[in-house]
């Protein structure tokens, strides 16, 4: 009987052993792949995660997803979010901008922990604040003080481009007077661009945008602070620089003609509203592309007299044969006379349009019989609407479909 109980032990004590042998095998499989719609304070990464398990008794709260730091293998002891299945994704929100982010996938159980590869990400430049409304703003070109007003219209929206106008007042003008009588910050709020109005510097006891000819004595180089203007308002705010234009009256409609020979590489179309060239700039004008223009002009103007004066102005005509061979439209217009509105103000409007340029391009004159030296806003013709309508035809690739 004894010999009986001990073959008994020994048999309970071998099968003891052989099961106590068979040890756990866990081997998870992690992957991090990619991160994706980055922006200045979030991401989305993505990894796989597979875990494989033999005679393991894995007790419950294992956890599994991403962890994430701003130095590199970040572990459980840093960020992390948690995700469950193979394929897993993962919105990583409150980062902060302008930062190199480390990420990788991980399983954290009874067991231990796993952590799958690095990757990195750098979030994105976190966007200025906008100041939406009125601004004004003071800087210092070529050591000179200037300074502009800028409207940005609440429909602004600095992820999507935006036109943008520059809107230059007349010799002895003020840029505030200008933004008040022209309303188009009105219309930059229905069509939605940003309007700049540079101030002019002393000439003199007056204000005026060196444009040659009769501002010859100047030594400002206003076509450089515009165009460093530009520069500097491209880097604030989300500019579509296939849509930049010019529009002003008088001294700022010369101004403009000078802009559109010398940076018609950056200005889309410009308009002239009772200015002209002055000798220096219709003799110098060298345009690297075909430009369209608007020109607004009284037949009664006294200032920038119609039929020109030597030394002072280029005759209207002369300026729009320019202009209509430089961009090579057909030399016979289509000539269309508009609603006489108000009879009663003395004026009359003549749509003279030269069509068929190079890539479309025109070259348009409102005459205004009667008109006089003024920005025009009546029944018959309101210049800030013509104009913007106008522009909104045109970007530097021709028309807009």
């Amino acid at each position: 009987m004894r010999s009986y109980i001990i073959i008994i032990l020994i048999a309970l004590f071998s099968c003891s052993t052989d099961s106590e042998s068979i040890s756990c095998v866990f081997s998870p499989t992690l992957t991090t792949q990619s991160a994706d719609d980055i922006t200045e304070s979030s991401a989305t990464v993505m990894g796989v995660i597979a875990g494989e398990s033999e005679a393991c008794d894995i007790a419950p709260g294992a956890q599994q997803g991403f962890v994430y730091a701003t130095h590199p293998s970040p572990t459980i002891d840093d960020f992390s979010v948690s995700v469950y299945g193979t394929d897993i994704s993962a919105a990583l929100n409150n980062l902060a901008a302008e930062t190199t982010y480390y990420v990788r996938t991980f399983i954290s159980n009874s067991l231990g922990e796993w952590y799958g590869n690095d990757i990195s990400f750098t979030t994105l430049s976190a966007a200025p604040q906008v100041n939406y409304g009125i601004s004004q703003h003071n800087i210092t070109f070529q050591g000179v003080d200037r300074n502009y007003i800028s409207y940005i219209p609440e429909s602004y929206d600095p992820q999507n481009p935006s036109p943008i106008l520059f809107v230059f007042h007349g010799f002895g003008g003020q840029n505030i007077l200008t933004m008040n009588n022209t309303k188009f910050n009105q219309i930059a709020d229905s069509n939605n661009f940003i309007v700049i109005y540079p101030q002019g510097t002393l000439f003199g006891i007056a204000p005026h945008w060196n444009v040659g000819g009769w501002t010859s004595g100047s030594t400002v180089d206003d076509v450089a602070f515009v165009d460093h203007l530009l520069t500097d308002l491209s880097s604030e705010y989300n500019i579509n620089l296939d849509r930049v234009y010019a529009t002003g009256m008088s001294n700022g409609g010369f101004f403009s003609f000078l802009l559109a020979c010398q940076l018609s590489d950056k200005f889309a179309a410009i308009a002239s509203v009772t200015g002209s060239m002055t000798t220096d700039t219709f003799q110098n004008c060298n345009p690297s592309r075909e430009v369209p223009i608007l020109q607004i002009h009284g037949t009664n103007d006294v200032v920038v007299p119609y039929a020109g004066i030597q030394s002072w102005n280029t005759p209207i005509n002369d300026v729009l044969s320019y202009w209509v061979n430089n961009n090579q439209c057909s030399t016979t217009p289509n000539v269309i006379l508009l609603d006489d509105v108000d009879p009663n103000n003395g004026i009359t409007v003549e749509d003279i349009t030269y069509n068929n340029g190079v890539n479309q391009s025109v070259v348009k004159h409102l005459k205004v019989y009667g008109g006089g030296h003024e920005w025009y806003q009546n029944d018959d013709l309101d210049a800030s609407e013509a104009v913007w309508t106008f522009f909104s035809n045109y970007d530097l690739n021709g028309p807009i479909n």
